[in-house]
């Protein structure tokens, strides 16, 4: 990692940045704690006074109201929010939280930037930068989609996490195009880059994401799940044997977050 690059701040890996900080205690991915989607003022207040490691939320262009043109923590299909990006950036990096911004529309990009960037002296933490810039299974983007994101946010920041990945719709797995069309895209970028991945994904096409995050040290997994998502325990221990623990977060709901953590303590105390 180039020494200007990570003086910055947000560049840093977020396993090395937490561990650095004696907050979690192996260089495992699995220690790190997510909040999901904690965007309007209660859940982003609920998430400041829980254990998280990093607080994810998502990001609009207010359409309406005295939100309208501005940015907004809200997800589809929502389209109003009792939050601004201001407001939540206002109080976020007073804590010692990481922070994801899901960008879920590419109006918002610009705007945002400029925001943080005037808060920059406050990036001392993980920075990931999501958004799905590739058609994954049975999903949809655009080229020009992609382009646009990846220029407007690397132009502001540099020291941040790129968390890049597909959309995805329907059960199906990644295949080699769009693991090959991604691993093209990324390798241009001298940033971190994590691939939001879908648990009921991941075995499947296994080969596939092995093969992406061989490409670079610089790259890893975040496994998540929609709540109603059914994947094996099984599944997920499966990855995490069968690569570096420090490149495969998992940013799962409850019960299976837990129920993956309690698997893998056992079989540590099986070892010992």
């Amino acid at each position: 990692m180039m020494e200007g690059y990570k003086r910055d701040g947000g560049g840093e890996n977020a396993v090395e940045y937490f561990l650095n900080q004696r907050r979690i205690h192996s260089n495992d991915a699995l220690e790190i704690i997510w909040y999901h989607a904690a965007n309007n003022k209660a859940k982003m207040k609920e998430a400041l006074e829980s254990d998280a490691h990093m607080i994810e939320a998502d990001v609009l262009f207010g359409s309406r109201g005295s939100h309208r043109g501005q940015p907004i923590m809200a997800h589809p299909p929502e389209t109003d929010s009792d939050n601004t990006l201001h407001n939540w950036l206002n109080e976020v990096l007073q804590s010692d939280k990481g922070i994801k911004l899901d960008f879920k529309s590419l109006s918002a990009v610009e705007p945002a930037m400029k925001m943080i960037v005037s808060m920059k002296d406050l990036l001392a933490r993980p920075v990931w930068i999501n958004a799905d810039i590739l058609p994954g299974p049975n999903g949809s983007s655009t080229a020009r989609i992609a382009n646009e994101f990846l220029h407007t946010v690397t132009s502001y920041l540099s020291a941040i996490t790129l968390s890049l990945g597909w959309t995805t719709n329907e059960l199906v797995g990644y295949t080699w195009e769009m693991v090959k069309e991604m691993e093209q895209i990324c390798q241009t970028f001298c940033q971190p880059v994590t691939f939001p991945v879908r648990a009921t994904l991941v075995r499947p096409s296994w080969s596939q994401l092995h093969w992406l995050l061989e490409q670079s040290d610089r790259y890893s997994l975040t496994v998540w799940a929609a709540r109603e998502d059914l994947y094996s325990v099984e599944d997920m221990l499966y990855i995490r044997e069968n690569f570096d623990k420090s490149r495969i977060y998992f940013d799962l709901f409850e019960p299976q977050n837990s129920e993956l953590r309690q698997a893998v303590n056992m079989k540590i105390a099986e070892q010992i």
